[in-house]
């Protein structure tokens, strides 16, 4: 996350608070092969379809297609970013961590579970 923030501010030059709410958004709607969906579609059950709702009930929210493209972009330029951390993450555990499938067992042999 700290990366993903940093990229954002960096590249799109506005404040982290701005950068913030999409950041969450993409990694809570990103899949986790880990759990094997989104983590927000684990905890509600659902899909989370879009950030531009994210006001104040007491605010007047009155959105132009210009606020929905720049969002959009911004997203998307989230995911691409995102890709080289969990890239980076799943090579480096690929490399050390021996697969079951190069041991073979015979039965009666002795094996240590973590």
């Amino acid at each position: 996350m700290e990366d993903l923030l940093r990229d954002c501010v960096l590249e799109q030059g506005v404040s982290w608070v701005d950068c913030l709410p999409l950041i969450e958004f993409t990694y809570n709607n990103s899949f986790h092969s880990s759990i094997g969906m989104a983590p927000f579609e684990t905890l509600y059950g659902r899909r989370c379809k879009t950030p531009l709702c994210w006001y104040e009930s007491s605010e007047g929210a009155l959105l132009g297609p210009e606020v929905v493209q720049e969002t959009t972009e911004m997203v998307k330029m989230i995911q691409e970013k995102m890709r080289a951390p969990q890239n980076r993450q799943k090579s480096y555990h690929n490399k050390n961590n021996r697969k079951t499938t190069d041991s073979q067992f015979q039965v009666g042999n002795h094996v240590f579970l973590e």
